[in-house]
């Protein structure tokens, strides 16, 4: 390999960066790297969109195949591709044929199937951060679901209903339809292609800490913005005034307080803790020197439902 580099380096600059180009490739290939190592530092040598796709083993690395990308298809159908955007370099033809030779040998070692995993495996599988995107793809398909499938990803704590697996003291639920009913306490990521499960498996972790046996379902759509005050540490929240002076408040108080934060309103308030709503008010003026701020108005009402938000993030 050195004297052919040398004898090309005299003839032209672009033949020394093609053998650089098949030695890189070499180089892989002698290692036996994964698909998603292949798949990754190519990316990084071409310096654009690049990846494999194989409906027949239910393979996609790199995403969907880009409208604009230049392709080339293995003997069993698997397609390797290039997506450059603008005019392309003078190497991408030699990038993307050691490419689909790595990739070809690559596949050829890995020809030996999926050890004969049952659902549970699969979805755990499917969640895994550390899994590849080679090895996440397979097991969708063997569950029947495509990389670009949108699904959602729920975490319950009870008993699950559907596609599961149990991770932790959780329970996690595949969701690429209808979303099941459950029993019990469920958090619901918003719907991600099913690639992306593992992100969807942190974000539905995440809504859980958000339910109660009050309000034991919680969507990522619903929530919104409120999600990001899960990026607090508890630490932190524990030293805010207004959590601080929930804290000290009578329990039956803030009861009280939830039930109005939840219902916006004295009646309903009432009704949910099970007492007349002549009641309400009283209960509220005992409250507001305790935390320091009015109730009864829209910006007491919004402090006061952020603080009770907040005091609950930090228990769950």
């Amino acid at each position: 390999m050195e004297g052919l580099l040398l004898r090309l380096s005299s003839l032209d600059a672009d033949a020394e960066n093609a053998v650089r180009v098949i030695g890189f490739f070499d180089r892989l290939i002698a290692t036996r790297a994964s698909l998603d190592t292949i798949v990754s530092k190519a990316r990084a040598l071409a310096e654009c969109p690049l990846g494999v796709s194989s409906s027949a083993r239910g393979l996609q690395v790199g995403g969907p195949i880009p409208a604009h990308a230049t392709r080339r298809e293995l003997e069993d159908g698997t397609v390797v591709w290039l997506a450059r955007d603008g005019k392309p370099l003078p190497l991408d033809e030699m990038v993307l044929e050691r490419f689909s030779i790595a990739v070809a040998l690559s596949l050829e070692l890995s020809r030996v199937p999926l050890p004969a995993l049952g659902d549970p495996a699969l979805v755990e599988l499917v969640l895994s951060d550390s899994a590849g995107e080679a090895e996440r793809s397979r097991a969708l398909h063997l569950l029947g679901l495509k990389p670009t499938t949108p699904l959602r990803v729920l975490a319950v704590r009870g008993t699950p209903t559907g596609l599961s697996a149990a991770l932790g003291s959780l329970h996690a639920v595949l969701a690429p339809n209808e979303i099941p009913d459950q029993d019990g306490e469920v958090g619901i990521s918003a719907q991600v292609p099913a690639i992306n499960a593992p992100a969807a498996w942190a974000e539905a972790r995440t809504v859980l800490r958000f339910t109660s046996q009050a309000c034991p379902v919680g969507h990522a759509d619903e929530l919104g913005s409120q999600i990001a005050l899960a990026s607090l540490s508890r630490e932190h929240i524990a030293t805010l005034p207004d959590v601080i002076a929930l804290d000290g408040l009578d329990p039956q108080l803030l009861t009280v307080l939830t039930a109005l934060v939840r219902t916006n309103s004295n009646r309903k308030a009432a009704a949910a803790v099970h007492r007349h709503h002549s009641t309400i008010p009283a209960r509220i003026a005992q409250a507001e020197p305790a935390l320091g701020f009015p109730i009864d108005t829209p910006s007491g009402r919004f402090r006061l439902q952020l603080a009770l938000i907040l005091r609950h993030l930090r228990d769950n």
